[in-house]
């Protein structure tokens, strides 16, 4: 008897997963699917699922990411692929190798999934264009953050039941943030209502456009919501001084248990971490009941191998892509 879980053939209809734009409700819903059977794998004793048995994935990450790279390298060797992740600082890039010259590198390595993270936006997309093997956007500059998005809906969707008609708020820092940008389109595109809270200085031009509602004072802004999802104040990703200082932000901007209990009683409060306590959010309400954001980083792991699985199936069509 074997452990392999059998489930319907996997139609994804996508070579790459370079960010949520471009994908429609039932790609959406498919992948959260796969989730949810990867979650079930997890759990068990025996964690192995030799979908990608043979096949290789290299994890390309530019910018360090512990938690991402850590899941992504889990997830691929649970699903039995042999896994490698390339230490870009002591690679040639830094010897001056250019993007393409390392996208050439990588191809003649024969790799079938590739995980890429970067810090301009585009990179990515670039890489994509250049290989043979499947690409997965781990994060490239304020650009895009798919799988976040995917893990994030994966753990609101088992606490709610659906994505459609819950009304979400997002705070803090939008203007940078990649999460915020990915997280907008896969739970609008899914039905949600989407308030986004910051101060107008952490908050992008043409925000207006994306269909969000824009709020600059939290308390107004979490009147009702079903979810609060904090973001990171991405200081390492700023030129000038967006806030006047840590203790005001938090002070107006951070979430504790007074702002917490406009929302609703029973709203999520998530984070895709890592968190600075006493800056994003309290640790009395990072640690509390309604706190969610130890369960994301399991999701995490299962949404991308949920991402590795539904990509692998299409690979035999594009071995012969030069």
């Amino acid at each position: 008897m074997t452990n392999e879980t059998t489930h319907r053939p996997i139609e994804f209809p996508h070579r790459h997963l370079l960010g949520i734009e471009g994908l429609q409700p039932p790609d959406i819903n498919m992948l959260l699917d796969l989730g949810e059977e990867a979650v079930e794998v997890s759990r068990r004793e025996d964690k192995q699922k030799g979908v990608l048995r043979g096949r290789t994935q290299i994890n390309l990450f530019f910018e360090a990411s512990t938690r991402t790279q850590s899941s992504f390298e889990l997830a691929g060797k649970r699903l039995g692929a042999d896994v490698m992740n390339m230490a870009v600082s002591t690679s040639s890039v830094k010897k001056g190798e250019t993007l393409i010259d390392t996208a050439a590198t990588l191809n003649a390595m024969r790799p079938d999934l590739l995980v890429v993270r970067h810090s301009s936006a585009g990179a990515v997309q670039l890489l994509a264009r250049k290989v043979g093997c499947a690409v997965v956007n781990a994060g490239d500059g304020t650009h895009e953050h798919p799988t976040q998005a995917l893990l994030d809906a994966l753990t609101i969707r088992r606490h709610k039941g659906a994505l459609g008609g819950l009304t979400v708020a997002i705070c803090g820092d939008i203007r940078h943030s990649r999460v915020a940008r990915s997280n907008i389109i896969l739970l609008s595109t899914m039905g949600a209502r989407i308030r986004v809270i910051a101060p107008s200085t952490l908050m992008p031009s043409g925000i207006h456009n994306m269909g969000v509602e824009v709020f600059t004072d939290m308390k107004k802004g979490l009147q009702g919501v079903d979810v609060v999802m904090m973001l990171r104040l991405q200081r390492e990703r700023m030129s000038g001084a967006f806030v006047p200082s840590v203790r005001e932000y938090f002070k107006y901007h951070g979430l504790d248990s007074e702002k917490l209990a406009y929302a609703k009683p029973d709203a999520l409060v998530m984070h895709p971490g890592p968190m600075n306590r006493g800056v994003e959010i309290s640790a009395e309400v990072a640690d509390g009941a309604q706190s969610v954001i130890r369960e994301q980083v399991e999701m995490g792991v299962a949404i991308r191998m949920a991402v590795l699985e539904a990509l692998a199936a299409q690979l035999p069509k594009w071995k012969d892509v030069p």
